[in-house]
């Protein structure tokens, strides 16, 4: 069943049409009073940058309502279409089944797309190119090791965070069971409707911030500056850029000593993977953030066994290695 983007209530319609597609109606949120889900009438550039942007009901509408919740209504006779009626229990397995279907037909395509822009990502961190003809001759090969290296790493990061999802579900679960909460807690169709198909299919959206900032960085390279080109030495004297801490603490963030490009990929990446997990598991952060890292010694643990390979030099291995975490 559908839920409402806002409060996570369910609701059996998302949107009412009439005879037409492009005439519809929002149906409100029996609890908030909101619109159920206003993404239905979004185009997917909207989505895509309501992902980048982080916002809790874009990935509600695409993990749980995405192609769901339409109700057909024919004016001329005030009621609904044959077939809009309630579903028989037979119908909505069959429904569902599709559903899941679909999610891990999405899966594949958008994860082979991520993992692609990844790899190049890392490869024209690994492999500066003067030229077409040199790149094609010389690192071909190399853009391959590094597109399987990198296929190798995202299963087992994803396959690592999906078993952590299902043990801390069922441990939380064991835990209410044994002592179950004085007070009422609100329904929400998350835990009703979540499967562990949800789990790589968020990852691979939270993971769009992170590949577009790097895909930034990699098309505009940052120019090379230092603290002293930026601030001369006759205007920190006296000042407060002369104590030694605030000085040292600039320096950090100057181009020649900040890698964005790793930054980017563990503090960013992590977050956004942590903020996803947040949205479809709807659970305490703390338990977030042990899945998040419990992801990355899986990954850190394969991409140790999987840079011998990749890797054509020693320097060249630990950088993938350093890159390796999300």
């Amino acid at each position: 069943m559908p839920i409402c983007t806002s409060c996570t209530y369910p609701s059996q319609y998302l949107y009412t049409v009439y005879q037409s597609a492009f005439n519809l109606r929002l149906e409100q949120c029996v609890r908030c009073k909101n619109f159920v889900d206003p993404y239905v009438e979004h185009d997917d550039l909207t989505l895509l940058l309501d992902l980048i942007l982080l916002k809790r009901g874009v990935y509600r509408h695409l993990l749980f309502n995405r192609g769901r919740g339409a109700r057909k209504v024919n004016e001329s006779v005030g009621s609904s279409q044959p077939g809009s009626s309630e579903a028989t229990p037979l119908d909505e397995a069959l429904i569902d089944d599709g559903i899941e279907k679909a999610r891990w037909m999405t899966i594949l395509k958008l994860g082979l797309g991520l993992i692609f822009m990844d790899s190049f990502i890392r490869w024209s961190h690994l492999h500066p190119s003067n030229g077409y003809a040199e790149w094609w001759t010389n690192s071909g090969q190399s853009f391959l090791r590094i597109f399987a290296g990198c296929l190798i790493e995202t299963a087992a990061f994803h396959a690592g965070i999906t078993v952590a999802c299902a043990i801390t579900i069922r441990c939380l679960i064991f835990v209410r069971f044994l002592y179950p909460p004085k007070a009422a807690i609100s329904l929400s169709g998350i835990h009703n409707e979540f499967r562990l198909s949800h789990v790589p299919l968020t990852l691979l959206y939270s993971s769009l911030t992170k590949l577009f900032l790097l895909f930034m960085l990699s098309v505009w390279k940052p120019s090379i500056s230092t603290v002293s080109s930026k601030w001369d030495n006759s205007t920190i004297n006296g000042g407060i850029l002369d104590h030694y801490a605030v000085s040292t603490a600039l320096e950090m963030f100057d181009d020649d000593k900040l890698d964005r490009e790793w930054v980017v990929r563990n503090v960013l990446g992590g977050m956004a993977a942590g903020f996803g997990l947040r949205v479809v598991l709807d659970i305490h952060p703390f338990f977030t953030t042990i899945i998040v890292l419990s992801g990355w010694v899986v990954k850190t643990i394969v991409a140790s066994f999987v840079q011998p390979w990749v890797a054509e030099s020693e320097s060249t291995g630990e950088v993938f290695l350093q890159y390796s975490i999300p």
